[in-house]
């Protein structure tokens, strides 16, 4: 401390003036540094100076980079261009909360995809394609299942097969034939995977057209129960007028006559049963309470006289529309022929190759060939 250097103190409340007394006793608590330093200073708190900062990086050693050991690459199978056929194909009839059993399995249609290749029975053709399914009993892992096993029908024709769907069942008394579009069906062009970002102009000359339905099951909770019911009732229609149709030739009525408490199921033949016999027979076995016996035999011949009307009415449409059928859709439906797929076997899914069958419904009946 220099002499004549008086230390000041201060009273409670009062702030301490120090750089007045410093200046007054000629010194500062910060003495000033030259220009020089003040300017490096200065620099360096701006971050400028960065070659110290990069010699001193230089003069450390580098750290070794670890290399980290490369993935194997994962490799994923092509799609094939027709992969997704069978699925794109609506199962005309099957009931909507079965649908999931269908695709339950990764069924493989390989044999269908390759029908489309050079050589094969579909190749360079014009194809209506549908579906259905087929309830059966087959061995998977060493236990039986009743499986819903899928089927795709190839339809080989100039023209679609048909525009319409039969809505027919046992609890059904009548049989209808609508327009698909009623049933929101229709037949649309099936676009394989190569040409799905071709332009709609380039579809119109598709060779693979699809029965699709766009109705949606999310839409099913708005309908009513019957509605519900008239689609897993659908089956394919199919009208051959060079074949007598299995209508123009059946000799039996599906009855239903309504009574409480139970309604009466049954069939009746016209050229076979003996209406009083079989009314008594319905009679002993409690199927027909006593008391309705006249009532039910009046509503079995109204039944029969319908039958046989529609019979009637349908041969005659047979012979009008061969006589104004032009020579090339003769031809056409001459050549038509019909191809039921049903899945490969594979460890996958169960082996669907004992119980094949080359029946398709009551109105395409059997096909040409099984694959």
């Amino acid at each position: 401390m220099r002499k004549g250097t008086k230390r000041k103190t201060t009273h409670k409340g009062e702030s301490p003036s120090k750089p007045a007394e410093d200046q007054k006793n000629g010194r500062s608590e910060s003495p000033s540094k030259p220009d020089k330093e003040n300017h490096l200073e200065e620099k360096s708190r701006n971050g400028e100076p960065e070659r110290s900062k990069k010699a001193a990086a230089q003069g450390r050693p580098k750290r070794a980079k670890v290399s980290k050991p490369e993935a194997e690459p994962e490799y994923f199978p092509d799609k094939r261009n027709l992969e997704d056929l069978w699925q794109q194909v609506f199962p005309v009839g099957t009931e909507w909360d079965q649908l999931d059993m269908v695709y339950q399995y990764k069924w493989n249609f390989s044999n269908l995809e390759d029908a489309f290749e050079e050589g094969g029975e579909l190749y360079n053709k014009k194809v209506y394609l549908f579906g259905c399914t087929e309830p059966q009993l087959v061995s998977f892992q060493g236990q039986g299942k009743v499986t819903m096993i899928p089927v795709v029908v190839a339809v080989v024709s100039p023209f679609p097969p048909s525009d319409k769907i039969g809505i027919k069942s046992v609890q059904r008394e009548t049989e209808e034939i609508v327009p698909m579009k009623q049933m929101k069906m229709d037949w649309v062009p099936y676009i394989p995977l190569e040409n799905r970002e071709a332009q709609v102009e380039r579809l119109k000359n598709s060779q693979i057209f699809i029965l699709s339905c766009n109705q949606r099951r999310a839409g099913l909770k708005h309908l009513k129960l019957e509605r519900v019911k008239k689609f897993e009732y659908c089956l394919p229609y199919f009208y051959h007028p060079f074949q007598e149709d299995e209508l123009e030739q059946s000799t039996v009525v599906q009855l239903l006559f309504p009574i409480d408490p139970k309604p009466v199921f049954c069939e009746f033949d016209w050229e076979l049963d003996e209406l009083e016999e079989f009314t008594d027979k319905l009679i002993e076995e409690e199927e027909l309470p006593a008391d309705q016996k006249e009532a039910f035999k009046d509503f079995v011949k109204e039944k029969v006289r319908e039958a046989k009307k529609a019979n009637r009415e349908a041969r005659e449409a047979r012979k009008k529309a061969l006589a104004e059928m032009s020579e090339q859709t003769k031809t056409a439906f001459e050549n038509m022929k019909f191809y039921k797929f049903y899945p490969v076997s594979t460890p996958d899914t169960p082996d669907v190759s004992s119980v094949k069958s080359p029946f398709i419904n009551r109105y395409y009946g059997k096909a040409h060939k099984v694959i």
